[in-house]
């Protein structure tokens, strides 16, 4: 009897321990939902950020704020596309040589750099990109200086995805690909990464959920615009530099909830994602 009152006790405290850790997480998207909504519409998505003498027009007569994010989000996607292009290809390879030199003395240093490389503040990696590109390369702020950035971000947790993923494979599967007289990079190509096809998938799909909320190297490479940019030369919005130029307007105030509304719900959108193709593939 005195067990079950114990394990009841510490039952209850580690419900209530749970509820205390996810307790902020439910206040901000409450906090989210209810100041965000309202300017949630068709034209939240099929048109650019408006100016502040039309945001200040529109409190002053109560209507919601005219416009929407539309720069901002085709200029995430623009990003993203392009950062995961080169992030992606070079992350894996990388970490399938980690994988097949796993205590080689330049592999330990890759790895060591990779680790430290994840710890970097983002504004740093952000001021590299800098020099790079938008000194060196564009002479001025521009999408290719905001998704090598970005890029830069993703390529640490796709590395480390990809080699912890790689080293769940029995090393069976390849011995009986070299047993059957397989070249080694078609061994690499057509066993190892499709075996491990859910576990890189899920890697990327992270470090792009890392990537889209990410403000401070934006500020340095792509610098925001005001209209729809597809230019891969020219300045580019996003939509956390969007908030941030909402924030600093009085008047803007209310697409800041809106524009992190959004935000949230693309991110718990790829995670979501993550998971049931991770599912539908060990399936």
């Amino acid at each position: 009897m005195e067990r079950v009152i114990k394990d009841k006790i510490f039952k209850g405290f580690v419900i209530l321990f749970a509820f205390i850790t996810i307790s902020p997480i439910i206040m901000i998207i409450y906090k989210l939902v209810i100041k965000g909504y309202r300017q949630i519409n068709i034209n939240f998505f099929m048109q650019n950020a408006p100016d502040t003498y039309e945001a200040m027009i529109a409190l002053n007569a109560g209507k919601i704020i005219p416009g929407g994010i539309l720069n901002g989000i085709t200029g995430t996607l623009f990003m993203v596309i392009i950062a995961s292009t080169i992030a992606i290809p070079i992350g894996l390879l990388i970490g399938v040589f980690l994988y097949e030199n796993k205590n080689k003395f330049y592999a330990n240093i890759v790895r060591d750099i990779t680790d430290i490389l994840q710890g970097v503040p983002s504004i740093v990696l952000g001021l590299i990109a800098y020099f790079w590109v938008v000194k060196s390369i564009t002479n001025g702020f521009s999408a290719l200086a905001g998704s090598v950035a970005l890029a830069i971000m993703m390529m640490p947790l796709i590395i480390r995805s990809t080699e912890e993923t790689l080293k769940m494979i029995p090393e069976t599967i390849k011995e009986a690909g070299f047993a059957l007289g397989v070249p080694y990079h078609k061994i690499i190509l057509r066993i190892l990464i499709p075996t491990s096809f859910s576990g890189l998938l899920t890697g990327s799909l992270l470090a792009i959920s890392r990537i889209i909320g990410e403000t401070a190297p934006l500020m340095l490479t792509a610098l925001g615009s005001s209209i729809v940019n597809l230019n891969i030369e020219k300045p580019t919005s996003a939509v956390p530099l969007l908030i941030w130029e909402f924030y600093n307007d009085p008047n803007m105030v209310d697409l800041v909830w809106s524009s992190s509304l959004f935000l949230m719900g693309f991110v718990l959108f790829l995670n979501i994602l993550s998971k049931s193709l991770n599912g539908e593939c060990r399936m």
